[in-house]
C-alpha cells in the first residue's frame, strides 16, 4: 500500500498584529494511484486555534509567510488521521464486506 498525504488547503486567520492565530487545514490521503484497483482517497479537515480550550498554545504566533509545510503538518493530528485512513482502506479495499446475493430459486420448505 503506497500511501501519500499532502496538505491540499490552508487558510490562515491573521490578527491585527499580522500574526496567524488560527488555521483551517485540509489534508488529502491517497492509497496507490488513480485507476489502480487499490486506489482510495480521503480528506481530513481541522481548525487549529493558537490556544486550546485550556489556554495552552497549539503553536507560536508568527506571520503567515513564516510557516512551512512541516510547521503546518506538525499542528495536525496526523497519527490519528493515519489510523483512520488505514482503517478505511482496510474496510473498503483490503477486507471489503462480503456481498450477499439473492437466491431467487429458493422454495419455502413444506
Amino acid at each position: 500500500m503506497a500511501v501519500t498525504k499532502a496538505i491540499t488547503k490552508c487558510v490562515p486567520y491573521v490578527n491585527s498584529s499580522s500574526k496567524v492565530d488560527k488555521w483551517d487545514i485540509e489534508m488529502t490521503y491517497k492509497n496507490d494511484s488513480e485507476g489502480d484497483s487499490t486506489y482510495y482517497t480521503s480528506t481530513f479537515n481541522i481548525t487549529v486555534p493558537q490556544l486550546d480550550d485550556d489556554g495552552n498554545a497549539n503553536f507560536t504566533l508568527k506571520a503567515k509567510g513564516s510557516w512551512s509545510n512541516a510547521n503546518l503538518v506538525a499542528i495536525c493530528p496526523v497519527s490519528q488521521w493515519d489510523a483512520i485512513f488505514a482503517s478505511q482502506v482496510d474496510s473498503v479495499i483490503t477486507n471489503p464486506p462480503v456481498q450477499s446475493t439473492p437466491d431467487q430459486a429458493f422454495s419455502v420448505p413444506s
